[in-house]
């Protein structure tokens, strides 16, 4: 090999590169894993033969190209980070916008649910028997007990339940039995008489 790197040519330039480039290839893969290595390695290699003229000793050689490789990987590295990050927030801002885009979060659209269900629940509670009716209103509606308004209708606490009975059941019938109302509607039957009855 010459003497001094400043005179270093292509020929010394490739017996570097053969001699160091199998245990550069394998620092390189302990820092980086085995993606980038080809490209750190060409990186420093590059650098080596721009940066040649400043390299005094040709015993220094093996030194710079070890530092080279380290740098190149770390912004490597630093460029992985990056990318993470990147994909990271991309990906949460693509979640973001998603959810703000799903029907079931739109607030507006749960407003015209609410008073959609609101209108069906009227609907099937004017659609009910008189007597059930009332009893209905006074217990869910104004939260009266069973006993008061058995006395304010002057009549039995269980003709009371019974009314109440009748009534959740014929409102379950009504509402969609697929929906939660009509879920809570035969959840209701259960607990006032203890009978499941699905229709």
């Amino acid at each position: 090999m010459a003497a001094s790197i400043r005179l270093m040519t292509e020929k010394d330039f490739r017996t570097y590169f053969r001699d160091l480039y199998p245990q550069l290839a394998r620092y390189a893969a302990r820092l980086l894993g085995d993606s980038d290595v080809d490209d750190v390695l060409q990186g420093s290699f590059l650098e080596l033969w721009n940066r040649r003229t400043d390299i005094l000793e040709p015993a220094h050689v093996k030194s710079f190209v070890y530092r080279s490789v380290y740098t190149h990987a770390l912004n490597v590295i630093k460029h992985r980070q990056v990318v993470r990050k990147y994909s990271d927030a991309v990906i949460e801002m693509e979640n973001r916008r998603l959810d703000s885009l799903d029907p079931n979060n739109s607030e507006v659209l749960q407003k015209l649910r609410n008073d959609e269900l609101q209108q069906r629940i009227n609907l099937a509670i004017n659609e009910l028997p008189p007597k059930s009716r009332q009893v209905f209103v006074m217990s869910y509606l104004h939260g009266l007990k069973n006993k008061e308004i058995a006395e304010v209708m002057n009549v039995s606490v269980r003709t009371v339940d019974a009314h109440i009975y009748n009534a959740l059941r014929q409102l379950r019938s009504k509402l969609d039995k697929n929906s939660i109302l009509g879920l809570l509607m035969g959840i209701m039957l259960v607990l006032c008489d203890g009978l499941l009855l699905w229709l």
